[in-house]
């Protein structure tokens, strides 16, 4: 499990780039670098991190599915998420 504070700080930042974003994009077609540097750190989409939404990992994580791939075997075994089966042939 990460740290509370780690998933919070990833929050923050998701947040931080929703409330900028209107606004980056304004300058990245203006082509206003000066502009762009202006802006906090943390509005940059790629500072946000891809985390489990069970325990907050961050390595290992499956899109599609939104969790690790730790928490993804155990749900899948346990017949958590729908349409996944253990491959046998």
């Amino acid at each position: 499990m990460a740290k509370i504070s780690w998933i919070e700080r990833n929050k923050k930042k998701a947040e931080t780039v929703k409330k900028f974003a209107a606004l980056r994009a304004e300058l990245k077609a203006k082509r206003d670098y000066a502009g762009l540097a202006k802006l906090p750190r943390n509005a940059n989409p790629v500072r946000v991190v891809n985390r489990c939404s069970m325990t907050g990992r961050r390595h290992g994580y499956l899109r599609k599915f939104g969790c690790s791939r730790l928490t993804f075997r155990e749900a899948a075994l346990n017949g958590l998420i729908p349409g996944v089966t253990k491959a046998s042939w």
